[in-house]
């Protein structure tokens, strides 16, 4: 078994999922998008799955916007953080 291939954060789908979404891959560079995931990903709940596939049978229609939701504030407040950020750095 390789872990890294078999085994994933199903958190990770619904984040990429957004950034494909918002249009944000475009409007970001390639390492601002990293540490935005990253960031995101840090706030949510771990979700391991093996086959997303499985993630359409187990999960239902409230969860699953429940955590589409939380996936949104959370790539939000991962934005909000980094241009705080550029921006302080900015100022020094």
């Amino acid at each position: 078994m390789h872990l890294n291939l078999d085994i994933h954060n199903f958190y990770e789908h619904l984040v990429v999922e957004h950034l494909e979404e918002n249009n944000l891959e475009e409007q970001f560079d390639p390492e601002l998008i990293a540490d935005i995931c990253c960031l995101a990903l840090t706030q949510l709940p771990a979700r391991y799955i093996r086959h997303d596939i499985d993630m359409a049978f187990y999960l239902g229609r409230v969860e699953r916007e429940k955590m589409r939701l939380e996936v949104d504030n959370a790539i939000d407040l991962a934005i909000a953080y980094l241009k705080t950020k550029t921006q302080e750095n900015a100022t020094r």
